[in-house]
């Protein structure tokens, strides 16, 4: 299995390795959840076990239908992962930071995509660890940062790092690492587009080219040939809109996540805060990264799933996001035999997340509009006319790409609304005013 030379090899004891040992690692998974299920207010608590918060925040994470599929039918090792990454929140959240930091420390050193979230980590650590107490408006207390804090964060940092990369270091290999975790001429997107901002940029770049030819405004000479429509992992050139650069990208997502860390550092929220900070900047970088994948939308789905049992605003937003993200996914199941298995889990695990969040905030307004239920009814249509509608027609042979980018703009639309809903929300609650005690 270990042989590189080895090309598709595949074996009974291969198959057993790898299932048992996402199997046996999820363990790390359940435990971070049991942690996390510790945080939640009880003050909601009814006399159904099915209807009490930590219940239900229980099953949003364990029978997660988008980390289900990706570990356990698409074969990843996303749950221990997400695990490592819930227990440092849960640290986070019972004042552990020193612990909760090691742990998202190792968390980035098993997997670089985990950066898109480090911003909060460092301004919230900063923020609520270094500096020791607040003034009574909120904004810290300059002469309260505590300098043994900031080293003892740091050494956690250098310390982990050290392990991680010093034998590559050592070896001289660290710039062999470096173009494999930053691979930029794999393109702006991957094979199948992610739902994000690009992929709308995209979907207009190609309905501009086709009116800009009926038009005889281009030259067809000059036009790329299915370039971004090829399914194929590589560099292409816009036709009508500008071309996106690596660079561009970076700008793009800083100036995305900049809002939220100033919220984060300027208007306190404690623990919650930092999680809707966690959540944005998992959302922007995957709504304008470069060669973001579609399965990075677990990293926003799995802690907002945390948010969701405790206000109706947040649990409206989650289940936006979690339906139009897990649909998103479906495409990494692409057999014949895969399809009623996905249809059928996920329809299981959004019966379940609306009707039970509809439960517990029953006493409150509607969780959806009627613009918000006509767009997720909407992903009904779209099933039919990409598995069942579209493969008879004779248009397959011709315009294979159509299901994905349909597939992949439909769910763009759904993710960008419910991050800029988010946003909104963040950037309009109101101060927590509390003073921070030594």
């Amino acid at each position: 299995m270990l042989n590189t030379h080895n090309l598709n090899y595949s074996s009974s004891r291969t198959l057993l390795f790898q299932r048992f040992s996402v199997i046996f690692t999820d363990a790390l998974f359940v435990y971070a959840v049991h942690e996390c299920c510790k945080w939640i207010d009880g003050k909601k608590a009814s006399k159904e076990l099915t209807e009490k918060p930590k219940f239900i925040l229980s099953v949003l994470l364990l029978w997660n239908f988008g980390l289900l599929i990706v570990d356990h039918i698409h074969f990843q090792y996303n749950g221990f992962l997400f695990g490592l990454m819930l227990l440092s929140i849960a640290r986070l959240f019972q004042k552990r930071h020193l612990e909760g930091a090691f742990l998202f420390a190792v968390l980035l050193h098993f997997k670089h995509i985990y950066l898109y979230v480090a911003p909060a980590y460092g301004v919230y650590l900063l923020r609520s660890y270094c500096f020791t107490a607040n003034k009574p408006d909120g904004s810290i207390r300059r002469n309260s940062f505590s300098f043994v804090r900031f080293i003892s964060l740091g050494l956690i940092v250098c310390l982990v790092s050290a392990l991680s990369l010093g034998p590559f270091l050592a070896l001289n290999q660290l710039p062999q690492v470096f173009s494999r975790l930053f691979p930029f001429k794999r393109g702006l997107c991957h094979a199948y587009w992610a739902p994000n901002f690009w992929a709308l940029y995209n979907a207009l770049d190609k309905v501009l080219s086709i009116i800009g030819l009926q038009l005889k405004l281009l030259d067809p000479k000059k036009i790329p040939k299915a370039s971004m429509t090829s399914g194929l992992v590589q560099q292409f050139q816009h036709a009508v809109l500008p071309s996106v650069t690596p660079l561009a990208t970076l700008i793009c997502t800083l100036i995305a996540i900049l809002p939220s860390i100033f919220c984060l550092w300027f208007k306190p929220q404690g623990p919650r805060g930092f999680l809707r900070c966690l959540i944005l900047c998992a959302l922007s970088s995957f709504m304008f990264g470069w060669h973001v994948h579609e399965k990075a939308i677990l990293l926003a789905v799995l802690p907002m799933s945390l948010l969701s049992v405790g206000k109706a605003g947040d649990a409206s937003i989650f289940l936006i996001l979690t339906t139009t993200g897990h649909y998103s996914l479906f495409p990494l199941l692409f057999t014949a035999p895969e399809l009623p298995i996905k249809i059928l889990l996920m329809l299981l695990f959004t019966i379940y997340s609306i009707s039970s969040l509809k439960t517990l905030f029953r006493k409150e307004k509607p969780l959806f509009n009627w613009m918000e239920t006509s767009y997720l009814l909407g992903l009904g249509p779209l099933e039919v006319c990409c598995e069942f509608i579209f493969p008879f027609t004779s248009w397959k042979l011709k315009y294979p790409f159509i299901p994905l980018l349909l597939t992949s703009v439909y769910c763009a639309v759904g993710i960008t609304y419910a991050w800029f809903k988010l946003y909104i929300s963040v950037l309009t609650d109101p101060l927590v005013l509390k003073t921070k005690k030594q």
